[in-house]
């Protein structure tokens, strides 16, 4: 374990802060004109206590999905800003030093300013993780001195992309040993492959950070996937687990091994194949790492020109003047579709389904300079920034517009909610397209959210793409690849040079292809022979001790990614804990509780929006369930991964 591990935090709060220093009043009126008030609104308060700050008031109005409407009035609005820009001139004439956070027990009243509503108190205790202002906060804490045995406690960690980089740095933070075993030649995941023009993230940056990465400052609001990796390489390299991670191998199975409770792990790379062994797993693999080629669709290897999956986008491709068809109009490619026709001689666009489309100001857009400086200048901002964000998303994905109201009647909708956004979409493509008929062509004919809408800027997306030139909109079914294009259903051959595939991953085959037998010869494969992909809290698998996974199945929706990454890897920290503290060797998931959990998880899923048969997603499974969503909300999430319930645990 590294010494300096607890001290690592960006560098938001040590040292004096050179940049405040040499600021001038007009550069610190400049930045805090850029500031999110109600962040201000929070921190300034935490730091002062000033009565005039909290007698604000602020009417929270409901925006669209991540845009919030204005809440506080013009006359509250400059005050805050005004006593931010007095506090920072004095703590810069102060010397800008190292600088606390403030009482305590004024972090309740702090939080309520900056998230415009009063905090329920079951809540306060995940906000106050969020808030990272202890930035290991979701680490372990031993309950007691480790043991002896926990220098020879070896945990191998599958994948090293966003889940398995956290969880290499909180088993080396708490003295544990491990190795990291990745299939690619770098680390950053799903971030390290899909490299097409156009991919970027449709979770606010601020959020799609750890939270020791809290001090992390992004230069876009939603970040292209080259920051994206760039963030990656930075958790890497900071916190020391590069050297810790086995590039170019891939594991092929995992094998319980009863008698010495170890797993044998067979893995193959640069050495060929060879079998390693491990007290305990922690896959992190992900589900959009397996690309969903359509294999059935006839002459597809008849192509004479390139064609690629938009996850191994090469990178000596140069589209300039080329024709290009795209097939697939999921979120992938309508992101690329735009970024593409840039350049592109012609792109031909083959949609089956249209998406529903939510446009945020500034989303393609870069930061203005002035919010980077008040990231590295105003002490805490990333953090009161993240949790300003983070209380918006939460609130976004917990509202009504999921629940299906078995009373409402619409053809349309689920809820009077979920109209009414329904509404504002249809809104934005009549503000975007020149007539009904294109309107039409581009409106879902699933619900809103029932499939994954997809993030767009209103002033370029996928909707000013089509109306261009040199792009096609090709609606009519594709009969097949032919040597020189692809034909539609009504014969036309649409001539191309190259072909993209953007159609996906197989989200719902988790950990495949991955062989894994458990205890007595079980295999996951059987296990879930009835029901596809399904765990106890989405991480453990009954019949498999001392494996977790992250991101597993119905962990998708309701929390940042990053955030239920973190939760189920304390969870397996706390779960490993107990066995080196009570001298144990395996712990397992029991069968009744995994069913009980299942049977909540799949009610609770059939109540939601995207159970709607018209929506095709890849939520769904053959089964009848949905292997990917997650029903619950943040607050239930997050008290389950807390504190294992160790009577639903097989210890041994």
């Amino acid at each position: 374990m590294t010494t300096d591990m607890n001290d690592q935090r960006g560098s938001a709060d040590s040292g004096v802060r050179e940049e405040l220093l040499a600021a001038s009043d007009a550069t610190i009126e400049d930045a805090v004109s850029f500031a999110d008030p109600m962040v201000l609104r929070g921190l300034i308060y935490q730091f002062t206590g000033d009565p005039e700050i909290a007698e604000t008031a602020f009417e929270y109005q409901p925006g669209f999905l991540f845009v919030e409407g204005a809440g506080l009035s013009e006359e509250d609005d400059a005050l805050i800003r005004r006593k931010a820009v007095a506090f920072l001139q004095a703590y810069r004439d102060s010397g800008a030093g190292e600088l606390g956070v403030g009482p305590s027990d004024r972090l309740p009243a702090s939080i309520a300013l900056t998230v415009g509503h009063e905090i329920e108190p079951d809540y306060l205790d995940f906000l106050l993780e969020e808030l990272a202002l202890n930035p290991w906060t979701r680490g372990l804490e031993w309950e007691e001195k480790p043991p002896q045995r926990c220098e020879e406690f070896l945990v191998t960690v599958i994948g090293a992309g966003m889940s398995g980089l956290n969880a290499a740095i909180q088993l080396k933070r708490a003295g544990i040993p491990f190795q990291v075993i990745e299939k690619s030649d770098g680390s950053g995941g799903t971030w390290y492959e899909n490299r097409y023009p156009g991919a970027r993230v449709d979770t606010p940056s601020k959020l799609y950070t750890h939270t020791f990465g809290v001090d992390y400052s992004y230069p876009y609001a939603f970040c292209p996937w080259t920051e994206n990796l760039k963030y990656l390489d930075w958790v890497a390299d900071t916190f020391n687990v590069r050297e810790d991670i086995i590039f170019q191998t891939e594991v092929r199975s995992l094998v319980w091994d009863e008698a010495k409770s170890m797993w044998e792990i067979t893995v193959e790379g640069p050495e060929g194949r060879r079998t390693l062994r491990s007290n305990a797993v922690i896959t992190a693999v992900g589900i959009l790492n397996r690309p969903n080629m359509p294999e059935d669709l006839p002459g597809i290897e008849r192509f004479e020109g390139p064609s690629w999956h938009t996850s191994h986008w090469p990178s000596d491709f140069d589209p300039t003047g080329k024709r290009v068809a795209v097939i697939g109009t999921g979120c992938t490619g309508y992101q690329l579709v735009p970024e593409l026709a840039l350049e592109a001689g012609h792109v031909t666009v083959f949609q089956r389904t249209p998406q529903w489309l939510f446009p945020v100001p500034g989303y393609l857009s870069p930061l203005p300079p002035q919010v980077g400086w008040l990231d590295r200048n105003l002490p805490y901002y990333t953090n009161f920034t993240r949790l300003r964000i983070a209380s918006g998303f939460a609130g976004a994905f917990e509202g009504d517009f999921q629940r299906i109201d078995p009373d409402f009647q619409d053809e349309h909708a689920v809820n009077p909610t979920n109209k009414a956004a329904r509404d504002r979409c249809i809104g934005f493509l009549r503000e975007k397209l020149p007539n009904e008929e294109l309107v039409r062509t581009m409106t879902p004919k699933h619900p809103v959210f029932s499939a994954r809408a997809v993030i767009v800027d209103p002033e370029r997306s996928i909707l000013d793409a089509i109306q261009r030139d040199n792009v096609t909109l090709v609606l009519d079914g594709i009969r097949g690849i032919t040597p020189t294009g692809v034909e539609t259903e009504d014969g036309t051959v649409h001539a191309v040079d190259a072909i993209v595939y953007a159609t996906g991953f197989k989200a719902t085959e988790y950990l495949f292809p991955m062989s894994i037998t458990g205890r007595n010869g079980m295999t996951v494969e059987k296990l879930w022979s009835q029901t596809g992909a399904q765990a106890y809290l989405g991480t453990m698998i009954p019949g498999c001790p001392n494996l977790w996974t992250l991101w597993g199945p119905n962990t998708n929706g309701g929390l940042p990614i990053p955030a239920i990454q973190e939760m189920a890897t304390h969870y397996a920290l706390k779960c490993i804990e107990r066995l080196i503290l009570d001298d144990k060797r395996s712990i397992d998931a029991k069968e009744e509780p995994y069913r009980r959990y299942n049977e909540m998880i799949d009610d609770r899923n059939r109540q939601l929006v995207w159970s709607d048969p018209r929506a095709q997603n890849y939520y769904w499974t053959r089964f009848g369930r949905s292997a990917t969503q997650n029903p619950l909300n943040t607050l239930e999430t997050w008290s389950m991964l807390r504190e294992p319930n160790f009577a639903d645990l097989d210890i041994r």
